[in-house]
Parts: structure tokens; sequence; C-alpha cells
């Protein structure tokens, strides 16, 4: 017994609790039947059996030996028992800390052989206990009622109980039985330790019957109000002579105070008075009590306390007795216990340290001296503060046997050493080493809050509760579920017994209601922060019971060795509403009849394969697959074939398998499938996918080459297709066998199917790939893959996911994280989606996350500048939006500018202006603007380079606005100079005047070239507008207009330069109204001509005939009036005949006007001419006269000229087409009816113009034009025009001009009758050309219409 506590004591709890269900199993009486015996035990390690020292393999005799693990039971079934199968059957359990043995003889005598065992019996469960809700201290029966065949009384069904995966056995905590038809188990008096999993199992002739049920205890009404309820499952460890462990579970607090500690009561065996153990609570759920009597029994229980009050006490613990503990080794399956040597005085401990440490007390534990005596030891202890080397007695009063002692006496935050000394009766040892420094501090604390939490229906009255555990468990015992009505803000605890898993199944609830949940974790040190609320239940009227798995299907063979089998098969298509949790395997030889059952438990549902061991080869063997999940196993899967146990050699690869469809969509669909387990002889370098139709045989390769991962998308398909695939992989040796064929899949897109989207956290700055399914379920989960490889754990992105939404988001995304991305969603009908980030999108996503993460202020426009009047310059940016909190900045030259003397800043928030304006802008401010700006979080900078050409322009706008300023001070002009042309070719220059600023004494001046100009009507600036006319315009009037505007507040100047532009446009004016070609018939000849409003020889006329340029000469005379330009053919023939152009260019483009002189029209002409020309007697000009005289002002000017006509004809004389009259300046000769003369006495610059002398008699007359240019002193000499030779009048003031030389009279031709004129012949379609107003002439004279005027001869 002495050497058995030492091995527990040495080995912990749990190697302790092993060897009590060995021992009992030892000393249970073994029944033996006919043909088959179970030989159980309950232990949680790893278990050996053996016969006789051999051991026992159940492959080397099939169908004889079962072995099976269920609950934590561990059982050997001996199939068709015999004589034979006497012998000595034994156990060994192994863990970490050790292994023990536990043996037992079985004898098979030969009347045995003819009975019956229980396993034989047919036992079918009808009506079995359900969902049992108690109170502590209550009674509860758990029944289950069954039929059994053949019903014997004195050989009823072996039924086993158990709770939470515990075997139970019969106590005065639990009381079982079993007959007629009913399986029942008690429980006298409930306690919160009762709370859990009930599962009854009865073995039958077809394996096992079972049936499970939760059974909840809620706390029972406390003493006093608001006290906390009773801790629970209470333990005891670390058994030493006079030290135990104590330590138990805290309970559940939803409207409680918090506990703030607990009390540890004892009790001898024996007696009923309790003792309590510490003087104060301890906040640890586990205290060390030490001074026990060595060899006594002990009971303990353990009350909770809080500001209220004092929980009821707990279930007491388990009786264990104080005593010491020896070493116990176990080796070469032999217990072999360690020698003693017998010395006097002992030797010291060692390996002293500590155990236990928390801020109430640390736990001393070291190993006693080796050799120590037969004299009995204690031990004294001794402790000192850091490093100071002085000792000091810890134990004085306490005489200590054992090798744990708690210390108590510690202060905060101080750290102290321990060594141990070994005493006897003969005297004591050296001290120990002493231990590294120790602090009281808490190494664990509660544990972190658990995650999200997920609630889904489940029936009526139930909800399924999921969580994620915490992140930081710190030794976790388990979790409390809470549940509370929508709206009422009040809790109610869901279990009151820590649950170990992180899902729960709420029993209880209210039909209609609605809740919410959550979770708390719970270690030694209490319990953990509240986890976030769960999204709310809402009742629902339909019963959503879980029911089993469908069975899985399409087992095939991966690999074989010749000794094992790797095996795959399809996931069910039903999983029955929950998640599959396990697979059961069973597997037989082809030749026999019964399978042997395997169990393979955690298997993820993306895992569907399984290496089966310990095969013999050369066998056939068939297997089966069951699934199981919360609700229960699930049907068997049909047998697969027959696979024969022979090693594989070929050199191909073996097939791949778990072809998986996903992204489904109208034309394209995404497969996926694993490699095979059998490589071949060399690596697999690559996959071909085979395609076919749904119920067609005919494959067809998808890609024509290699590929070299496990994914393929398929696109081109038909919409609404069925198609199935399968897959061959291949190495350097070859392709090779194909996969099973797939189940066959629809290329239809699911209803509401969404892509995955990219985008940039707007508050974070975070690039994400979010995606939104179209349908989940309660048990969904969102799995994102990279490469089509999932991700599980990755410091470049984490995922987050809620309802219908999963995220992924980049730490930091760099070039590393570019490819495919794809996520899947569990539970659905293959809701899935993928996304390809590249390197551009990438980069545009980067700049986004940059400028959110560093925002800026967003600019309208940067910054600007503007002349304001007065010269101010305004300097200002616009930002697209701006709050109240904004702070900015304006730098000058590196300088910070303030508002000031000359500075003004301001900024308007509604309209985002900030501005500042610079009052006196001189040549000092030169330089670079800068304005700083932050809002927020957001910053933004904008600059201007005002420097160089761009300054002098602001610098003299800003002088020219300043002097603007100043001038509008006084009368100025509203609008300035500008000049327009008149319907009579008048040029006419236009001002207008600010009325608001003009009074009487205000005068107004016209001056041209800074001499004033006198005008007939003096004009008027109360009008506010005042004019100048220029009537028949020539290049003569060009030059500066100036007009002046002023009076005793200063006066205001505007000047305009009639030249160049301003001559063009009055040009253009005269243009645009010449009209088309006209024909005359004179003597000579035809006339074209063309009539405008004025014309002048500084006007460029060019005359065309058939595209041929014409010079002037004695055939094709050029020339014009003041009122038409024309040219005279002399004597037409047919030569002249064809198509005849002016153009008239306006100095921008060219005016153009044509005559078709051919055909009929000619013959017309010819025919006109021929009678037009008897007037040979008519009066004209002989000669005498001048095309153009030049003469210097105040000059006397003499035109004289030779006339003949017959009769004498009469002569006028006209200046710019009005005649004159002979008076004091003006004087007209006529001599001998061949000399006329005009004298102009005194010339001055407006005597310039036409002049022209009108000859004619009863036959008809001629119009001769002269032009006269008046220069003044000092001026060049103008150049003649129209290609004439230039004749300057050098008479002296005051004398007569010589009169030029007679030319010769012509002989007058015989006198013909005077013919009527002919009308004139225009061409085609001409347009009248409008007519100018004529001049009055003399009475004398009177001159024919424009057409009928005769052509004036070329002078030479």
């Amino acid at each position: 017994m002495q050497e058995y506590q030492r091995m527990t004591a040495h080995f912990g709890r749990d190697l302790v609790q092993m060897q009590q269900e060995l021992f009992i199993f030892q000393n249970h009486p073994i029944t033996c039947f006919s043909n088959d015996l179970m030989h159980n035990c309950t232990v949680f390690l790893c278990i050996g059996r053996y016969k006789n020292n051999v051991a026992i393999d159940p492959l080397s005799a099939p169908g004889k030996y079962k072995i099976e693990n269920k609950y934590g039971a561990h059982s050997l079934i001996i199939s068709r028992c015999a004589v034979t199968d006497s012998g000595v059957y034994s156990v060994v359990a192994t863990n970490p800390h050790g292994k023990a043995t536990s043996k037992v003889n079985i004898a098979f005598p030969l009347a045995t052989l003819f009975g019956i065992h229980p396993s034989k019996l047919e036992v079918t469960l009808l009506e079995s206990f359900g969902v049992t809700f108690g109170t502590e201290g209550e009674s509860v029966s758990l029944v289950a009622n069954m039929v059994v065949v053949p019903d014997l009384p004195n050989l009823p069904p072996e039924a086993m109980w158990y709770r939470d995966d515990t075997l139970l056995m019969p106590s005065r905590w639990a009381e079982m039985s079993i007959g007629g038809g009913v399986a029942k188990l008690t429980l006298p008096h409930l306690n919160k330790d009762d709370e859990g999993l009930y599962t009854l199992r009865i073995w039958s002739k077809d394996g096992t019957a079972e049936h499970s049920a939760y059974l909840f205890v809620k706390d029972a009404t406390p003493t006093v109000a608001g006290a906390p309820g009773a801790p629970m499952d209470v333990k005891v460890s670390d058994v030493n002579a006079d030290y135990i462990l104590v330590s138990w579970k805290p309970p559940n607090t939803t409207h409680e105070a918090p506990i703030t500690g607990y009390f540890v009561d004892r009790r001898k065996s024996g007696t009923k008075d309790w003792v309590q153990c510490n003087d104060s609570p301890v906040k640890v759920c586990k205290l060390p009590v030490h001074g026990l009597t060595e060899g006594a029994s002990y009971h303990f229980r353990v009350r909770a306390v809080n500001k209220d009050g004092i929980s009821l006490p707990s279930r007491m613990s388990s009786g264990v007795t104080a005593a010491e503990v020896e070493m116990l080794f176990c080796i070469n399956k032999h217990l072999i216990y360690s020698c003693l040597v017998y010395v006097t005085i002992p030797g010291p401990p060692t390996n002293v340290h500590a155990t236990e440490i928390n801020k109430t007390y640390i736990v001393l534990s070291w190993t006693p001296p080796s050799p120590r005596g037969r004299a009995p030891v204690w031990y004294l202890i001794e402790k000192c503060v850091g490093d100071s080397h002085v000792w000091q007695r810890v134990n004085t009063a306490v005489q200590l046997r054992s090798p744990r002692f708690p210390v108590y006496d510690m202060e905060d935050m101080k750290s102290y050493r321990f060594r141990i000394i070994t005493v006897n009766k003969y005297g004591s040892s050296e001290p120990s080493e002493p231990t590294a420094p120790i602090q009281k501090v808490d190494p664990y604390g509660v544990p972190s809050a658990p995650g999200q939490v997920i609630a889904s229906r489940n029936t009526k009255t139930s909800a399924f509760v999921q969580w994620e555990a915490p992140k930081h468990t710190n030794n976790l015992m388990g979790y409390y579920v809470d549940a509370s009505l929508v709206g009422s803000k009040k809790w109610f605890p869901c279990n009151h017994r820590p649950y170990k898993h992180t899902r729960f199944v709420v029993h209880g609830l209210v039909p209609g209601d609605t809740y919410v949940f959550r979770v708390q974790a719970v270690n030694a040190y209490g319990l953990s922060e509240e986890s976030q609320e769960s999204c709310i239940l809402t009742p629902t009227g339909v019963d959503v019971l879980s029911s089993t798995p469908s069975a899985p299907y399409g087992i095939s063979l991966l690999n074989c060795n010749g000794s094992s089998m790797t095996l795959a098969w399809k996931r069910p298509k039903n999983t029955g509403g929950s998640k599959i949790i396990s697979y059961y395997l069973d597997k037989r030889e082809n030749l026999f009849e019964n399978y042997l059952y395997l169990c393979i438990k955690n298997i993820t549902l993306n895992v569907y394969r399984r290496c089966v061991e310990n095969l013999t080869s050369g066998v056939f063997y068939e297997f089966k697959v069951q699934a199981a999940n919360l609700a229960g196993v699930g049907l068997p899967s049909e047998p697969s074939k027959a696979f024969a146990c022979e090693a594989w050699t070929m050199a191909e690869p073996g097939p791949a398998y778990d072809i998986s469809f996903w992204e489904v969509r109208d034309t394209s669909v995404l497969v996926q499938w694993k490699p095979p387990v059998y490589s071949g002889d060399c690596p697999i370098t690559g996959f071909f996918v085979d395609m076919a139709k749904k119920g067609s045989s005919d494959f067809a390769a998808v890609n024509a080459e290699p590929i070299g991962h496990c994914y393929l998308k398929v696109a081109g398909l038909e919409t609404g297709a069925s198609y199935v695939f399968r897959v061959r992989a291949m190495n350097a040796k070859g392709v090779g066998k194909a996969s099973d064929v797939s189940d066959p899949v629809c290329a239809k897109a699911l209803p509401g199917t969404k892509e995955i989207v990219c985008g940039v956290d707007e508050e974070t700055g975070d690039i994400f790939l979010n995606f939104e399914a179209c349908e989940v379920s309660e048990t969904s989960k969102f799995t994102w893959s990279k490469s089509y490889k999932e991700i599980t754990e990755s410091s470049r992105v984490s995922i987050t996911s809620s309802g219908r939404h999963s995220k992924l988001t980049f730490v930091n995304a760099e070039k590393e994280d570019l490819g495919v991305y794809s996520v899947a969603v569990t539970d659905t009908d293959g809701v899935s989606s993928s996304y390809s980030v590249n390197e551009e999108e990438l980069k545009k996503m980067q700049e986004l996350s940059y400028n959110i993460k560093h925002p800026i202020v967003p600019l309208k426009t940067e910054l600007n500048y503007e002349i304001l009047e007065k010269g101010h310059v305004r300097f200002w940016v616009q930002a697209q939006k701006l709050s109240s909190s904004v702070n900015y900045r304006f730098i000058v030259n590196d300088k910070a500018i303030t508002s000031a003397e000359g500075y003004k800043i301001s900024h308007d928030v509604s309209t985002g202006i900030i501005q500042m304006t610079i009052e006196h802008f001189t040549k000092a401010n030169e330089g670079t603007y800068t304005i700083q700006m932050q809002d927020g979080k957001a910053k933004s900078q904008s600059t201007l380079v005002l420097v160089g050409d761009a300054f002098k322009v602001a610098l003299k706008e800003a002088d020219f606005q300043r002097k603007e300023h100043i001038r509008k001070q006084g009368p100025h002009f509203s609008e300035y100079l500008s000049f327009h042309v008149t319907d009579d070719c008048t040029v006419m220059l236009v001002c207008k005047v600010n009325l608001a600023n003009v009074k009487k004494e205000t005068t107004f001046t016209w001056f041209k070239e800074d001499e004033e100009i006198t005008v007939d009507v003096p004009p008027n600036p109360m009008s506010g507008s005042c004019s100048l006319p220029i009537p028949m315009f020539s290049r003569k009037d060009q030059g500066i207009y100036k007009a002046v505007l002023g009076d005793d507040r200063g006066k205001d100047t505007s000047v305009y330069d009639v030249s160049g532009k301003g001559n063009d446009m009055y040009f253009i004016t005269i243009c645009s109204s010449a009209s088309d070609l006209v024909l005359q018939c004179t003597p000579e000849g035809i006339r074209l001509q063309c009539s405008m409003k004025y014309y002048t020889e500084e006007m460029k006329t060019i005359w065309f005939h058939r595209e041929s340029k014409i010079s002037s000469s004695e055939k094709m005379r050029i020339g014009g009036t003041s009122e038409m330009a024309w040219m005279q053919i002399c004597e037409p023939t047919d030569r002249e005949k064809g198509h005849y152009t002016i153009e008239i260019h306006d100095g921008k483009k060219s005016h153009s006007r044509t005559f078709d002189l051919s055909g009929q029209v000619g013959y017309s002409v010819q025919m006109c001419y021929m009678n037009y020309l008897p007037s040979v007697d008519r009066g004209r000009v002989v000669g005498g006269l001048p095309d153009v005289v030049t003469i210097m002002e105040k000059k006397s000017l003499s035109l004289t000229c030779t006339v003949w006509g017959d009769p004498n004809p009469e002569v006028t004389w006209f200046k710019n087409e009005q005649e004159i009259v002979s008076d004091d300046r003006y004087k007209i000769t006529f001599e001998g009816g061949k000399f006329a003369s005009l004298t102009i006495k005194i010339v001055y610059v407006e005597d310039s113009g036409k002049y022209s002398i009108n000859v004619r008699n009863k036959y008809g007359g001629e119009f001769v034009e002269i032009t006269v240019s008046v220069y003044k002193k000092g001026e060049d000499i103008p150049e003649p025009k129209l290609g004439q030779s230039k004749s300057v009048a050098t008479a002296k003031p005051g004398t007569p001009a010589p009169q030029s030389a007679k030319t010769p009279t012509p002989t007058p031709s015989l006198k013909s009758p005077t013919p009527t004129p002919p009308p004139s012949i225009k061409s085609p379609t001409p347009t009248p050309a409008p007519k100018s107003p004529t001049p009055p002439r003399s009475m004398r004279s009177p001159t024919p219409p424009r057409f009928m005027r005769s052509p004036t001869p070329t002078k030479k």
C-alpha cells in the first residue's frame, strides 16, 4: 500500500484514478459464457492487451477478437470461446507519467460453453428518457423501455451508464437497475456535479443500442438572498502524509455579485463535524491543506463567498487517506520496488521548487533524501528575502513530514528563496540547494473572453449555440452559457457546470420568445469577461430537428503496400442538418460474414480517407462507412468492391480523388481534386482532366498539356447542361489510372450569385476582398484560399465573417500578395467565388489606401491670384469642403505671413475659400507663395511661383488697376474710343463718358497727331456719348486720334490708332457692298464696271480674262471713279470673248465678281458697239490733265486742259462729285471753246480729293477725273497711284499755274446722227448695283446716267 501511494504522489491524480479503476476491475468477478467474452475497463490512456504475456493481434485470427473504445470504456471481445482461450489476460495502460498493469485469470470449463451471453440477446429500445431538468437536492430517475428477445428472467441485458463519456458505477449518488424490459438510473440527491450528457449503452446481438440525453441541474435556493451558487467537482490530489491539494470548479454567476473567494471544509471519516481549513477566503479554485493526521481519512467540501453571503456547500469529495506514498516503477511488465539503504543521519532533500504559484500562496515541493535511513524524518523550511542570505525558519510550530508545504506569509512585490533541511532523531542534514527567487504572482489569470457567438434555432424549445475559443485559454476548465429575453436585460444560466466544448444545445426555451446568448470562459482563477452578445434568435413555428446523416458512398482504393490500404469515400449527400463529427469504418475479409468495427474521430469535412493497417497480404477485403453527427450515427454505405491486399508496384501514379466543384457559373466551373496517394516510381509532374456530358461515356481531354496544380477552370460549357469529370495523374513513366468519375455538375449559377469585390476601407485605408454569399446555413463557414490552398494562419491577411458577409483584409498589401484568392461557403450548394489580384490593380489600390491613411484636403483649385480694383492682389485657394476647425498659414519666400497692416487673411467655410489680400503690391512681393492647411487628419499644400515675366505681368496689371482707380475719381470714360463705318462709308469714332462724374465745367476735345481738331458742332460730354465723323476715309485720314475729357478734378484720355486694322475694317465694309459686273457699250468699245458705295485707288483690284491677269494697256484700259471700278475694252473682237473676273481685296480676303462675255452675249455686245460708233463729234478732253496731282500746302493749284467738240462743248468742274462754283478761292475759265481751267489760290490738306471735269455737247461728252493730294511742308511727297506718273505743282502762292502743252486737235470725223444710247448689257444673273447719290450738275451740261459716261482716255 505504501509503494502504491508513493507512485500516486509522483505521477498525479490521473494515474491514481486509473489504478483505482483497474483495481476495481481486477477484483470484479469474471463470468464466462459459451461463445463470447467481453473483457472491459475504463481508462483514458494508451492501452495494450496480452494473453499469457503475448500481445493479442486481432488480425492474426480474423473474427476472433474485437477491440472497442467507446465513451472511455476499452473492451476486448473474444468470439467463439473455447477451452484453448483460457489463460492470463492482462491490460497495460500508459501515459507520459508512467504505466500500470492489471491481470485476470480466465478459465473456460466445458459446461459454460453452452450458455447464453447477454451480448447475444436482441435488444430494441422503445421509449427512452429525454432532456431532463432538476434542482440540487431533488431526486431524478432516467428510464428507458426496451424489448428483449429472448426475455430470460435470470439473464437481463448488460447495460452501462455514462456521464460525459465517463462510465458510472453504482454508488450512494447513482443507483442502477435493469429487468422487466426497463433500464433505470436513479440519482437520489442531485447536485451540479450530476449535470451532463447521459448515455445508456446496451449490448445486443447486432452490436450496441444506445441513447443519450442531457440532464440540467440548477442551483438550490441559497440561505442568504444574493449569495452565489455552490462550487462543484471537488477533487483531491497530491496526497501525502499530512498534505493534500483540494481543487474545484467555480459556479456560474449571472445576476449575483462576483465571487470574492472560497472556504474549504474538511471532515474525518466517521464523524459529522466539518472544520474550516482556511481563515480567509482563497481566490483561486484550489487550496493546499496541510496539518492532517497521517493515516486518517478525510472528506472535503467548498463554499463560495461574495458580498451578500456564503453559498451552500458543494458535494463532498470522495474519501482520501493522508499517507506517505512511495515511488512505483513499472519495468518489463513487472513491479519493482526501490531499494532502501540504511543510514543514520539523512541527506538533504533535492529538487526544491514551487509547484503552485499565485498571489495567495505558493506550494513548495521537493524530493525526499535518498538514502534517508530507517528512522522517520521530518523537514524544516527556511526562507530569505532576495539575495540577503539571512535565513528565517518558516514552519516553527509544525513538524512537517510530507515533501509539500504551502507558504502564505510572503509580501507582495518581493522575491524569496527557500531551502529545506531533513531531520530525524539522530540529527539534521545539511540545507538543500536554495531555490531561484520566487514571487507571489498570478501566472495566468482568468481567460480572455470567448469570440463571436452564433445562435441558431434547433427545435421550438432549444437552440444550437456555438462560439470561438478565447485567444488566451490559461488552463481552461470550460464555458458557461447565459441567455436573455430580448428587451428584458435579465440573464439566466443555460448550464450550471462548465462545458468543455465550443458548441452547446440550450434546452428549455419558451416557444415564440426571442433570445440572445453570451458565453464566459472558466478556469481556476474564475470567470472571464462576457463575450459579445449573439445575434437575436427569432422564434420559429417549425421544428428543425436534426437527423442522422445519409450514407457515404463511392469507396475507392488509393494505395496498398501489402499490409495496409488507403481508402477514400465521398461525403454523405445529406448531413442531417448538423456537422459530421466522425466516421465509422467497418471491414471484413471477403470470405467472412462479420465486419470488424473501426472508429475515425475528429475528421474534418474536407478529408475523406483512411489508412487501414495490419492487413494480411493476398487477402481480399470489403469495407463499409458510416457518418455521425450530433444526432447520431447514420446508415452504412454499400459494401465496397473486394480490394486485394497486394502491394502496388506500377511505375505510373495512382488515381486522384475527392473531385469537387466550385465557382459554378452558366458557362464555366472550377474543378478541384486531391493528388494521388501513390505517386509511382517518380514524382508526379502534372494532371489531365477529362470531361463528358452526364450519361455519356465519351470523355474528352479538357487540357492538351498537363497542369502542375490540383485545380482547373473549365470554360465554354453549355448553360444548363450536366457534366462529369475524371482526373489522370502523370509522371516521367507515363499517365496513371484515372480517378473515379465525379458526381455530375450542372453548369448553371445559383440565383443571386455574387462575386468577390476588391476595395479600400474608407476609414482605415485597408485593402480588402469582400464577399456576400447568396445563401448560408446555420453551420456554414467561409473558407478563404490563395491559389486554392486554404489560408489557415497568415501574418499577411486577416479574415472576418458575419452573417452572409466575409472579408479578407490585407495587413500590408505588397507584391507577394499578388495571386488568385477564392472563398467557399461550407454547408451550401457550392457557394464560392474567386478574384485575381494583379499588379496594376494592386498599385491602384495602394494609391487609394495611401490617400486614406494619409488624407489630404481635396482642392477645387490650386493657389491662384487675381488683381482687384485699387491694385490690390488677392491670393486664394478653394477646397472642396472645409470644417470650422480648419487651420492654415500662408508662407511667402519661406516666411509665415499673418494678418497685419498691408495683409488681410480670411476663409469662408461655406465656399471652401481661403484667401490673402496684399494691399500694396510692389517689386518686393516677387517670390514663391505657399499655403499649408490642415482639416482634422487631412492635410494639403499648394504653391504658386510668381517670379520673372509672370510677376512683371501681375505687377503691371496691379499698377494699371491702381491708376484706374485714381482716374475714376474724376471725369472719365466709361468706354474708350472705338469706331464703326456707316452706310454712307463714313468712319465714325465714338466714345462714352461716365455721366456720374461729369459736370457742366467738364470739357471734351478731339486731337489728331496731338493737333486739336475743330469740329462744326462742339462735343457735349453731358450727353454721355461723343463722336467724330470721318467721311470718305482714305489713307490720308490714318493716324492717332485722341479724345481728352477734363475739369478741375483731373482729366482722362482715350487714344485710338486709326490705321492698319481700322483701315482694313473700312475697306471690308466697302468691298462687301460691291455690285455684280455690268457691261456698258461706249464709242470706243465696251466697258465692264462694278459699282460700290465708295471707290479709291487705294483699294487693290485685279482683273482676269480666262484666268489670266489683265494689265492696263491701249486695248484694255483699267480705271475707276469714286463710285465704281471699270475696265474698257477698246474695239472688241472675238478674241476678247470669254469669262471676266474682278477681285477686290479688303486686306483680309478677296471679293470676286464675274461676267461671261461669250455666245449670244458677245454678239449683242458687238451690235451695241457698232451702233455707238457715229458719236465722234461729241465733247471730250483731248489733253492737258494728269490723273494725279501732288502739291504742297499753301501753294496755288491750276488744273488746265484742252477740250474739243463740234459744236463747242460746255464745261463743268466737280470736287468729290460736288459741282464747283467760281468764287474767291476757286476760279473757273473757258477760253475760245478750247481751253478750260480751274485755279485754287491757296490749297490746304482739306482740298485733297477727287476733282473731275465734264465736257459735253449735243453728241455726248466725257467725264475726266483727277486725284489731288495736298501734303504738309516737311512731309514726304506721296507716291503716284494707279501706275500714273507724278505731276508736282511748283507754282508759287498766288501765281497762276502754267498751262500744259497743247495737245494737237484731232480732225473731226464725219458727223452722224446721235444714236439713242442702248441699255447696258449685264451678265446672265446680275444683281443691280445700289445707286450712289448723284451730285448736282450744271444746267449747261446735264450729266447722263452713270452707265452712259464715256471712258476717260489713258494719258501718256
